[in-house]
């Protein structure tokens, strides 16, 4: 049986990273960096999505702007059946 991690990336998911620069809740004048890194699926992002509406729901510090950086780990040009399989033992 395959991976779980390797069906996921079967399925579309791919290695996501959001850059999320946020006000600091007690100095709003000054931002602040926090990077988020999971696995999702592009273009909708459900997990980045539900994480931030975690953000602006529960934390004190007001999102400022957020940059997403993602890539396709496997694409179906990469992905291809091979024809025999040797195992040495």
């Amino acid at each position: 049986m395959a991976d779980t991690h390797f069906q996921h990336l079967l399925k579309g998911f791919s290695l996501t990273t959001a850059e999320i620069i946020y006000h600091l809740p007690d100095y709003p004048a000054l931002l602040q960096t926090y990077i988020w890194q999971e696995y999702d699926i592009a273009p909708k992002f459900p997990k980045l999505n539900g994480f931030l509406d975690f953000w602006s729901k529960n934390l004190d510090g007001k999102l400022a702007h957020v940059r997403v950086a993602h890539n396709a780990l496997i694409t179906p040009a990469e992905l291809r059946m091979v024809g025999t399989e040797y195992r040495l033992s």
